[in-house]
């Protein structure tokens, strides 16, 4: 959802809104109609650190004029942006390429060496004509070859490690000299568990708790930074301030110390103008102190800062430092190999103000953010004397008293811990820890704290909203709402479960179907193909994948359902982008747990493997967590065979995109094995149920496409009965029927009763949660109500696919069948009693898709937009299942090609482009 509630956000639209009708206003007149934009290297603008010797360049085109395709595009790159404006390609010319591709093609010039810049720009002839080139774009390379790492790691113990959530944090410095200009200057740093590095007094990016957490003994994430602008002639200084992270946590359950220390690693590389070649590395010339500062810092407990050990000036040359250590070398920590990250880092996206700071006590106050969020507060502190000592305790909730409920936290201490060092005003917010919460308990101020002087920045990865939806529901609106600040919060390098208690784990079954759904509210592409790498990375030799990647908790159950989503977010990433190389990249380890499942556990064409059920499912009474009523739990054989059957299926499909045409001949017949035991096992056929006729046993073989021929209404006939009469029209599934349920109801014929069960507002619903005041989605149905241990008030699982469901068919933006990644959309929105509008984009790869429509005086009003080199099957809604022929009519004026009649749609194809329909409509 775009509602990041800042002031700045809106200047900076605001600006880009002036920017963009002055440049395209200054455009020539052969520029106007078609224009080459969003150039990404890698799927990233402008990236820095590309160690891909072969990057793939992307571009979108955007046209004010219908019906645009690509025909051919020239690429050029440039080791200049001087020769780049002269048109000389010395790094690639590509010629030009009789193509519509826009997507991942791959660089094919020059050989790339490390730490160049390199300057690229494409040029596109379309049915309308030849672009003018794009704006330049750029990518800056990484540790290739000549490159090296000559760095050494620094670090050790120091006093005041007594235990690991307060080991204060290092600083370390190095002062060099630079004898002549610098063309380039290009800085790699690993610092794990977290890190800030500094270039003579000035940060390298805006970013925040880098680098992303890895499983640590196979991997270690460096970053990369084009600092040529932060260095001048002479004397320079670089600065590294290294914290814990998940690197350095009490609460791992596999290492219960964490894998060790901070440490650093560093290697500055610079190419004068002239050519000379110099590096600079962390070595023991280097400087380091434990005395500044930060005296304690955990992900869960939070930060301790001193104002009073500050050491101004410390990032910047002419500083001090006699009294430091010599920097200490160490070994490389647990023996994770060096890999640059390629997903984004993590950033403040959006600031929020306090609605209200009231006193609870004398001294003690409770502010109010108004939202639930994740990050921490920014303070600006008056009137303060030295060593006064401010605490900020962090909570999603209050008790009935108004204190902070802090039960759900379990072993965390979320507070944060600032000593003041008596200036006129102080200004802090913590380095190496974040917190989820709405509620902030603020002690040891000498006056009342006003809301003015506090800000809740909201941190996540770097990554655009892609996606807007708005009903004629304000309830739904507001569930809506609630899922984009839960998904955004636990975005932290990886998709989390929760951001405030004592585990914060990328849980696997919370993805396996929500990874697509909140594709359409953020470009999550980057962090998906990372996260699919932790899974692997976290793949025992034998092939079991572990529940939760990274494995910092040793969960290991031979599960299905949950590494399920290994197989679903790749596919999620092909879908949805358009990107195959995850499926090639995972393909061999994907296979090997496939095998791994089969010969250990694959019985009878069954399998009996499954730890959590449907997990989650609303119990009968709502103090409980989970279900005691048989009747309502799902067979755990029934589950893992489904699961088993699916993933089968997916890997035939898999092999076949991949050219493994044998192991797609072995997968299709497991699947049909593993179909029919399925179906001797659990089906009723004179019944036409499965099992114990649970929503979930029978909405997972409907959509897995298990149910025999010619018994599908009758299972869903189940589904409809048991969610009307037992239900009361409300959701009866856990995280696993979940993820099936709303796509379920609507491809059988039954938005409405869909419809219904997302705008419930009493137990068990989404609109329960939010009516009981829910800014965020709650970890149980009965998150109010539940034991604490497990009530977390930020969770996205028990979204299923609720989102997914509400912009494909609620708004109507998909794929066509049989495409991927946009080439070719389907628009086909899903009408339903109640629901008098919707207005959804997306941000695709090839561009804005829009569908905005809306049910009024007689009409069907539909606003669509199609991307340039793209075309739909835009399925327009009848009411009583025939087109009229005035309608027909105006349709195909606006540009639409007539195909058919379908289920009370007619069909039409329209090319790229811009148009409003208004179709003869009735409400029912």
């Amino acid at each position: 959802m775009k509602h990041k509630p800042t002031d700045r956000t809106m200047k900076g639209k605001l600006l880009w809104m002036t920017f963009a009708v002055i440049i395209f206003g200054m455009l020539p007149a052969c520029a106007r109609g078609v224009h080459v934009v969003s150039l990404k290297t890698e799927m990233r603008v402008n990236p820095v650190g590309i160690d891909n010797p072969a990057p793939m360049l992307s571009w979108q085109l955007a046209s004010d004029r219908n019906d645009v395709s690509q025909q051919s595009y020239r690429i050029l790159v440039a080791s200049s942006l001087r020769n780049l404006s002269d048109d000389v390609g010395d790094l690639w010319d590509s010629g030009e390429v009789r193509s519509s591709q826009t997507l991942y093609i791959p660089y094919g010039g020059r050989p790339l060496e490390g730490g160049m810049k390199c300057y690229w720009k494409v040029q596109v002839r379309t049915n309308r004509g030849r672009s003018a080139w794009s704006v330049p774009a750029t990518w800056v390379t990484g540790m290739m070859a000549p490159l090296s790492w000559k760095a050494h790691w620094l670090g050790g113990s120091f006093p005041g490690d007594d235990r690991m959530s307060h080991v204060p944090a290092r600083h370390f410095r190095k002062t060099f000299t630079l004898d002549g200009p610098v063309r380039q200057a290009t800085l790699f740093v690993c610092g794990q568990g977290l890190y800030e590095a500094w270039v003579n007094g000035r940060k390298t990016g805006n970013y925040e708790l880098a680098p992303a957490s890895t499983e640590y003994e196979k991997k270690l994430y460096y970053n990369v930074y084009d600092v040529t602008r932060h260095l001048c002639k002479g004397w320079n200084t670089l600065g590294v301030l290294v914290g814990n992270g998940p690197f350095v946590k009490e609460r791992i359950q596999n290492r219960g110390d964490g894998y060790g220390l901070p440490t650093m690693l560093a290697q500055l590389e610079l190419v004068y103008e002239d050519g000379r070649r110099e590096t600079i590395v962390s070595d023991t010339s280097w400087k380091c102190t434990v005395d500044g500062p930060i005296r304690a810092n955990s992900e869960f407990d939070g930060e301790v800062y001193d104002a009073r050990r500050e050491m101004s000036g410390w990032t910047r040359s002419g500083f001090d430092d006699s009294s430091w250590e010599a920097a200490r070398p160490v070994n490389a920590p647990s023996g994770g190999q060096l890999a640059y990250q390629f997903s984004p880092l993590m950033k403040v996206q959006a600031t929020l103000r306090p609605l209200s700071i009231r006193p609870l006590r004398p001294g003690v106050y409770v502010m109010d953010m108004g939202q639930n969020m994740t990050g921490w507060v920014r303070a600006r502190l008056k009137g303060t004397q030295a060593g006064d000592t401010l605490r900020m305790r962090f909570a999603e909730t209050l008790r009935p008293d108004g204190s902070l409920y802090t039960d759900n936290l379990r072993s965390a201490r979320p507070c944060d811990v600032y000593i003041a060092k008596g200036a006129e005003e102080e200004t802090w917010r913590p380095t190496f820890t974040y917190h989820g919460f709405r509620y902030v308990e603020l002690q040891g101020f000498r006056t009342p704290p006003e809301p003015a002087d506090f800000e809740g920045e909201m941190v996540y990865d770097e990554m655009p909203t892609t996606g807007h939806i708005e009903t004629s529901d304000t309830l739904f609106n507001q569930i809506c709402r609630n899922a984009w600040w839960s998904i955004a919060g636990n975005y932290k390098g990886l998709p989390l479960d929760c951001p405030q208690r004592d585990e914060r784990m990328g849980w696997l079954g919370d993805r396996v179907t929500g990874s697509l759904g909140e594709a359409y509210f953020f470009d999550n592409h980057l962090l998906y193909a990372k996260w699919l790498d932790d899974i692997r990375d976290a793949q025992r030799d034998n092939g079991s994948i572990s529940d939760v990647s990274p494995s910092y908790w040793d969960v290991y159950n031979d599960d299905v359902s949950w590494p399920a989503a290994y197989f679903t977010v790749a596919q999620m990433l092909y879908h949805q982008y358009g990107d195959l190389r995850p499926l090639h990249r995972h393909y061999s380890s994907m296979k090997k747990w496939m095998d791994y499942m089969r010969d250990g556990y694959l019985k009878d064409g069954l399998m009996p493997r499954d730890t959590y059920g449907d997990w989650c499912l609303p119990p009968e009474r709502q103090e409980l967590i989970h279900s005691q009523d048989s009747t309502r739990i799902t067979d755990g054989t029934l589950i893992g065979t489904a699961f088993y059957y699916h993933l089968s299926c997916l890997m035939a499909r898999n092999a076949g995109l991949l050219g493994q045409s044998a192991d797609s001949v072995a997968f299709a017949a497991q699947a049909g094995q593993v179909k029919a035991a399925f179906n001797r096992t659990f089906f009723h056929p004179e019944q036409g149920c499965y099992d114990n006729n649970t929503v979930t046993a029978n909405i997972l073989p409907l959509r897995f496409g298990m149910v025999p021929e010619g018994y599908e209404r009758q299972v869903f006939g189940h589904i409809v009965q048991k969610t009307e009469n037992d239900w009361q029209s409300h959701i009866s599934t856990g995280v696993v029927g979940g993820q099936h349920l709303m796509r379920g109801l609507s491809d059988y014929g039954r938005t409405d009763l869909a419809w219904r069960i997302a705008t419930n507002d009493t137990y068990p619903s989404w609109g329960y949660m939010a009516r009981n005041g829910a800014t965020t989605i709650w970890e149980l149905w009965n998150g109010n109500t539940a034991d604490p241990s497990m009530n977390s008030g930020n969770h996205v699982m028990l979204l299923g696919d609720l989102m997914l469901w509400a912009y494909h068919y609620l708004g109507g933006i998909g794929n066509a069948p049989g495409y991927v990644g946009f080439e070719r959309l389907q628009l086909k929105p899903y009408l339903t009693p109640g629901l008098d509008y919707v207005n959804a984009s997306y941000e695709s790869v090839h561009g804005r898709i829009v569908s905005s429509w809306r049910v009024e005086n007689g009409y069907f009003h539909w606003e669509i937009q199609i991307p340039c080199n793209t075309s739909a099957f835009v399925y327009i809604p009848l009411e009583d299942g025939n087109l009229a022929d005035a309608d027909r009519r105006q349709v195909e004026k606006a540009g639409g090609v007539f195909l058919r009649t379908e289920h009370g749609y007619a069909v039409f194809t329209f090319p790229s482009g811009h148009y409003r329909l208004k179709i003869s409509y009735k409400k029912r």
